[in-house]
């Protein structure tokens, strides 16, 4: 697989400034990694979302700054997002030492059909999104890929010790702990509301006006 690439330039603009870079459609970016200095350098907005939408956090980037002859090996770090619109706001790339172990967080792909769900009452939930795991950089594996074949009733679960990488890749998660499961779901009993029975006139006999006595036979 042909590496991917990335062209950035030095940045001299810093702080709540930016903004005015993104508005010409340029994002900052940040450089940083053990035994190297930090770099404040952008790039081109279209062109960073390309990367991103492909590398992900995973993939190793051949990062390509305009006044060095030699590209650095990067993977992205971390991204801040525009809640409302969902743009780029910045980057952080972490240079890699392809000699060195790294610790990454990969993306878990559900594949195929959990035969439990074709009872209505089950349904499908996903307890872990990414698996932690550490490697040298060229193992890094794009996403961990968890079958869901196997879940063939109720309450069956597939955990981190049930996914097999390779040998180079140690997962650091607890090998207990549940990736997806098959949970049954819970029906409430609406209970129907109670008419009470309307209670009987009793008829109450008329009691003599005060003051007024029945008349005595003489």
């Amino acid at each position: 697989m042909d590496q991917i690439e990335l062209k950035v330039t030095s940045r001299e603009i810093l702080g709540k400034k930016v903004r005015f870079l993104r508005r010409q459609g340029v994002i900052p970016v940040h450089l940083y990694g053990p035994g190297i200095e930090s770099m404040a350098l952008q790039c081109d907005t279209t062109e960073l979302q390309r990367v991103l939408d492909e590398a992900g956090k995973t993939q190793l980037i051949s990062l390509k700054i305009d006044n060095e002859k030699k590209p650095r090996t990067v993977v992205v770090h971390e991204v801040q997002i525009e809640p409302q619109t969902g743009e780029s706001l910045h980057v952080d790339f972490y240079q890699v030492k392809m000699a060195e172990k790294v610790k990454v967080e990969i993306p878990i792909v559900l594949v195929g059909e959990a035969p439990a769900l074709k009872l209505k009452e089950n349904m499908l939930v996903q307890e872990l999104n990414t698996l932690s795991v550490e490697c040298l950089p060229a193992k890094i594996p794009p996403s961990v890929e968890l079958d869901l074949n196997s879940l063939t009733e109720s309450e069956q679960a597939v955990r981190v010790k049930d996914i097999e990488l390779d040998r180079e890749v140690t997962v650091l998660n607890d090998p207990e702990l549940v990736m997806v499961k098959v949970s049954v779901r819970r029906i409430e009993k609406v209970e129907e509301p109670v008419i009470a029975e309307e209670e009987e006139e009793v008829e109450v006999p008329e009691e003599a006006p005060v003051g007024e006595e029945e008349p005595k036979e003489e």
